[in-house]
This record gives structure tokens, sequence and C-alpha cells, in this order.
């Protein structure tokens, strides 16, 4: 094996840990999330639009500068950073395949102020999330039901609609949609005319 081709490959196994520190840190998650909707801040703007410490903030946002998934803009003090496009497609044994995205990565983020996506990541994992972040943005589109999600992701059609919906803010922010009408009250109201 060429130097070349070893270094390619710590590049790229750099890059997924990089990826995998986003998945499991919320917090990592959130200044990414926040800086890939906004375009760019200043590590000042981060501590207070994030309510972050100080030491805290400029801590994060090296992490994330020396793991390639953020940027400097600018060369003069204070530095300006943005987030880079983040685009990976993983397909596991079974020929699932899961799309770790900006998106993704927002969801994760809303893990520390969002109850519904907390518990559904601690039950399912973050490989459960991105099924469910997929399953939003098709029925989004119109072409699922919260019945048929339910039935795919081996939860109750109610925990499905709930986790839809939590999930509904993130794919409007990343995704150009069209409103396909659905609602948390048109599951409850459907539930309770089975009873």
């Amino acid at each position: 094996m060429s130097r070349t081709a070893s270094q390619q490959e710590g590049e790229i196994i750099r890059d997924f840990l990089s990826i995998a520190d986003l998945l499991e840190q919320p917090q990592l998650a959130r200044i990414y999330a926040y800086l890939y909707r906004e375009g760019e801040a200043t590590v000042s703007e981060l501590i207070d639009v994030l309510d972050l410490s100080q030491g805290t903030a400029y801590t994060y946002v090296n992490q994330l500068t020396d793991t390639g998934v953020l940027t400097s803009t600018t060369d003069t003090q204070p530095q300006r950073y943005t987030a880079v496009e983040i685009n990976l497609t993983l397909t596991v044994s079974d020929d699932r395949e899961y799309t770790i995205s900006p998106a993704l990565i927002a969801a994760v983020a809303r893990r520390t102020t969002d109850d519904t996506i907390d518990s559904y990541i601690d039950r399912h994992g973050v490989h459960g999330l991105a099924t469910a972040l997929t399953h939003t943005v098709a029925r989004e589109q119109g072409e699922t039901t919260h019945r048929l999600v339910a039935d795919d992701l081996g939860i109750t059609e109610l925990k499905a609609e709930v986790i839809l919906q939590a999930l509904r803010p993130i794919v409007r922010e990343h995704f150009s949609l069209e409103d396909s009408g659905a609602s948390l009250a048109d599951v409850v109201d459907a539930e309770n005319l089975d009873v």
C-alpha cells in the first residue's frame, strides 16, 4: 500500500470519527447545527445564542475545527466559523442504509431540549433516529403514513406519530417540502374512533 493511500485512509477514518463525535455529543451537534443553519458566527455569538460558557465554547469550536467539520472563514480576530456539509451514507450487513446529514445532526442536537428525541435515541439508537428521520421526510412528502411507519419501525402508531411530529421541524428546516397536513390530533382522533 502506498503512503498516499494510507494517508487517504487515515483522513477517511478521521472524518468518520469526527462525525461520530457529533452524533454522540449533543453539545457539539448543537454548535454544528447552528452554524449550518445560520451560515457563520463568531465564538462570542455562539456563547450568547447557545448559552455556553466561554471555555466550553472555545473548547468545542477548536475540537470541531480540528476534526474538520467547522472551518474558519476569516483570518482576522474575531474569527468567524462555518459548518462543512456532511453527507455520509452507511450500509449495514442487512443492506439497510443510514445517511448522516446535517438534518440528522440537528436532530441529535435537540436531544438535550426534546424529551421525545432523547428517549427515542435511548431506545433505538442514532441509527433508529436516522431511520425515523427518513420516514419523516417521506411522510412530509405524502409518501407514507404513521401506520406504515409504525409497522416498519416496530412501534405503536401513537409512538410513530410522536417521533414523526418531533422530527417534523427539523425536516421542514432542512428540506423543501409541501405540507401533507397530518397532525398528532388526527392520530389521537383516529385512535379514539378505533376504541
